[in-house]
């Protein structure tokens, strides 16, 4: 039997990550419960103060194909490494100087929208075929693979 999975990040923002990760991925939010037009007639019914409205923020695949994301506001910040990270298939069948090229310009749009590049590693055939690592605004590690 195969299961569904949802990828769950701890944050301080889960609004503000769940909109990066919209532009990155091309996901859009997660639509509201049934019954209610929009999260803030959700979450009225519900009785979540004001105050309370961005601890969580969910993100999906508009075309069903991905994994749910679901951001969750956490009291502590990010200390060490991640333990499991996100790939970016920013350049999927390029290899060489095509490859590299094309994470490049995806470098560059994910930095305009708050990102930070880490680290660059060259194509190392037969295995390596070059990547670049990445954080999220909140410093979550990420690669374009």
């Amino acid at each position: 039997m195969t299961r569904e999975i949802q990828v769950t990040i701890d944050c301080a923002d889960p609004n503000m990550l769940a909109g990066f990760w919209c532009e990155v991925l091309g996901y859009v939010y997660a639509a509201p419960p049934p019954g209610f037009a929009n999260w803030d007639a959700a979450l009225d019914a519900f009785g979540v103060p004001p105050e309370r409205r961005n601890d969580a923020s969910a993100v999906i695949d508009p075309d069903g194909a991905g994994p749910r994301l679901f951001f969750q506001r956490v009291p502590e910040g990010k200390t060490t490494k991640n333990r499991l990270h996100l790939d970016v298939r920013a350049a999927p069948g390029r290899t060489g100087d095509q490859r590299m090229a094309a994470l490049e310009r995806e470098a560059d749009r994910l930095v305009a929208l708050g990102a930070s590049r880490v680290q660059r590693h060259e194509p190392a055939p037969p295995m390596g075929q070059g990547h670049i690592v990445m954080v999220d605004p909140e410093g979550n590690e990420f690669c374009l693979d």
